[in-house]
Formats: structure tokens, sequence, C-alpha cells
């Protein structure tokens, strides 16, 4: 029997031991993020037209990067809850945002990251009374049971826009439609969504839901089918039988563009095999694409239309929507670097250690030019300015140092 995800939330959401509104006034957290995160200098260049001049350097921001204001919410929740909490055993179910320096503050900060071994959480050590914080992918609702029944106080910084994908599942759920979910099957995010989904199968891409359009109509091998899935289905999952009722819901981070053609393919599919008439007691589909993720991403294909001989994207390298960032570069056949944090840039011998999407990471010599360059620049929605600020002055020491050395 299916668990019913509303009436838990409903129940979790009333307990006194519950938390999804933080401690202090909006306003308040926004003064303290602007105190550790934001840049005078970002400011300056969002003040002229997102460019920046410096010698021989010329360097593009993207029009809207870095912090969302799901991102910004969370990390503030994070840290007024130490404040709230000062001597109280502090937990955290995952990374609170895909970005090294935050996650390195909170852990100086004494909040304790929950270890992951072979894929599953120890929870061993968390105790009653303990607090802690699901951080902005939000968590799977066996680890919001398992920590409301051992009485700890929980603080839920999940994004709302999160929480939308996981009502859009829900209904599924409930009028017995397959969520089939754009994402990545091991991600956070991705695998809090399907815990509260009913039957569901997780899709990485076009290629793969061209393969599941396949089957539908006919075009598909059972055996080969249940194992190219075996780990990206909900189990016991019949692609004969629930295949027949679909609904489409994303990982919010997931490239815009192919999110919709996805969901065009199925729409496509279902009226293929059973016609107009009856198409909507066969397909679903809700619009659970990020606001940010959005406004990020059109940014960007923006920014690669500039004349630019490089592209820096900065961000965490397991965040999802920072490598698409990276992939709208790649698709337009600018050379780009993907770094982390600006220590990856090395000013005494211009190198920078980046990771080439999809492989390992690897340094690069001399990856500054001589003569004068134009940069663009933008950043994942976990990045704050600071970290884009101490990039960009890295650059500039750099193109003044080359400039004498000419």
């Amino acid at each position: 029997m299916l668990m019913d995800t509303q009436a838990f939330k409903r129940s979790l959401h009333h307990s006194e031991r519950y938390n999804r509104r933080g401690f202090g006034s909006p306003t308040k957290r926004a003064q303290a993020l602007e105190k550790a995160y934001q840049s005078s200098l970002i400011g300056s260049i969002r003040d002229n037209g997102y460019l920046l001049e410096h010698g021989r350097l010329r360097v593009k921001l993207a029009e809207a990067f870095g912090f969302c204001w799901g991102v910004e919410r969370a990390v503030a929740m994070a840290y007024e809850t130490r404040r709230h909490y000062p001597l109280e055993n502090i937990w955290i179910t995952n990374e609170i945002i895909h970005n090294p320096s935050v996650n390195d503050h909170l852990r100086n900060m004494n909040v304790r990251f929950i270890s992951a071994e072979n894929g599953a959480k120890d929870f061993s050590s968390v105790g009653e009374g303990d607090v802690v914080i699901l951080p902005a992918f939000g968590a799977t609702v066996q680890e919001m049971q398992l920590l409301h029944e051992r009485g700890c106080h929980i603080i839920d910084t999940t994004c709302p826009w999160v929480s939308k994908v996981w009502h859009t599942v829900e209904k599924h759920k409930k009028h017995t439609f397959t969520s089939i979910i754009h994402g990545k099957v091991k991600h956070e995010e991705t695998l809090a969504t399907s815990s509260f989904a009913g039957t569901y199968l997780v899709v990485l891409d076009l290629e793969e839901a061209q393969y599941v359009a396949d089957y539908i109509l006919g075009k598909g091998n059972r055996e080969d089918f249940l194992r190219h899935f075996s780990k990206a289905s909900s189990p016991g999952f019949d692609p004969d039988q629930d295949l027949q009722r679909i609904g489409v819901a994303n990982q919010t981070t997931m490239l815009k563009s192919e999110t919709e053609e996805i969901g065009r393919l199925f729409e496509r599919t279902m009226l293929k095999k059973y016609g107009p008439a009856v198409l909507s007691e066969h397909f679903l589909a809700f619009n659970t694409i990020c606001d940010a993720t959005e406004e990020r991403q059109d940014a960007m294909f923006s920014l690669v239309d500039e004349p630019l001989d490089m592209l820096v994207v900065i961000g965490g390298f397991n965040s999802s929507n920072t490598t698409h960032l990276q992939e709208i570069a790649i698709s337009r056949g600018i050379r780009s670097f993907h770094i982390d944090t600006p220590e990856r840039i090395g000013e005494e011998d211009n190198t920078i250690t980046h990771k080439p999407l999809g492989e390992d990471l690897i340094e690069e010599k001399n990856f500054l030019p001589d003569g004068p360059i134009s940069v663009g620049i933008t950043s994942g929605a976990s990045t704050p300015d600071r970290v884009v600020e101490h990039v960009i002055q890295k650059l500039m020491k750099l193109s003044d140092q080359k400039s004498e050395s000419i």
C-alpha cells in the first residue's frame, strides 16, 4: 500500500518540532547574507551594464546568475538555526546547497553532515532533541518520517519550487498516473521527488525519453527495458501496465528546453497511441520548471551570443544547474572552464584547474592568452557573488601580469 505522503506532510507541518519559516524576518536574513556573501564589485559591474573593462581584459557577466531566492532562504535559515540553537547538536541531511565555501562555513559553525555509506545515510548518531536541517534540495519522505519519529527538531529549508514538484507527483499518484521524472537518478532532489511519487520512472535526457516513447509504441524489448531502468524506477515497475497513464515532472535544475521537449515528446506519443479524444486520460503535464533556473539559462543563451574568447562557469562540480550552464557554452563551441572556487585559478603560473563536462579535473597551462581578451562569466544558483568577485579579481591580476611581460 502506498504511503499517504500528503497526510504525513500535514501532520509534520503541525508539529511543534517542525519549522519551515526560519527564525528571523526576511529583512534581517537579507542583511546577514549581504554582509556574508554580496560584493560591491559585482554591484558596480551590474550598474555598468554587466560589463567590466580592465586594460586588455573585457569581462561580460550574464544578466542573471548566482544565488536565487530559494538558495538565499536556505542558507540564511541554516545560519539562523545555529544562532537559535547555540548548544544543541545540529545536523544536516546533505549539503545545504552545492557550493563548497558555503558548506565549509557551516562545518566551521559545528553543523555536522550526515554521512552516506554505499549510498545509504547513517542516522545512527542523530538523537532525540537534536536539530536536523533539511537542505534546499529537500529530503526523502522516509528521512523526514525517521527524524520526526526520533523526536528531532526539523528545520526545513526545502526550496518552494522543489515542493511544487512534490505536489505534482502526488497529483499523479492520486489519479494513478505514473510519474516520468526528468532528472538525475542519484541527485538528492530527484531521490526526494521520487519518494513522494507512487509509480515512477526517471529519465536522464531526451535520448532516454525517446527510448521510453518507443517502448510505449511497441518498439522495445521488455527485458532490455527493465534492465536499463532497474535503478531508475519504482519497485515492481511494469512497463506494459505502468506506461499506459503517465505524467511528466522534473528535477528543477535540469535544462529547461530539454524538459519542455520531453513533455512534448510524451504528449505526441500518447496522442499517437490513444488518439485526441482520450488523451487527458493517458497524459498529464504540469509546468515544474524553476523560475530562477529558467532565468539563468535564458541569460546564458544571451551571453553566448556575445563575442567571447572564453567563458568561465562557476559553481559546485556536483551542481546540476551549473553543469547545464556549461552545456550551453559547449553547444555554441565556446572555450569554457567550469570551476568551483577561485583557488582553481593560479595567478603565479597562469593555470586553471577545471572540470570538462563528464570528465575528471584537469589542469590547463597558459589558459589566459596574450592580447585583448573577452571573457564571459556566469555562476550557478548556489554560488555567492563574493566568489564571482574573487574569480574576476584573479583574472584582472593575470591580465595585468601578462600585459607587463609583453
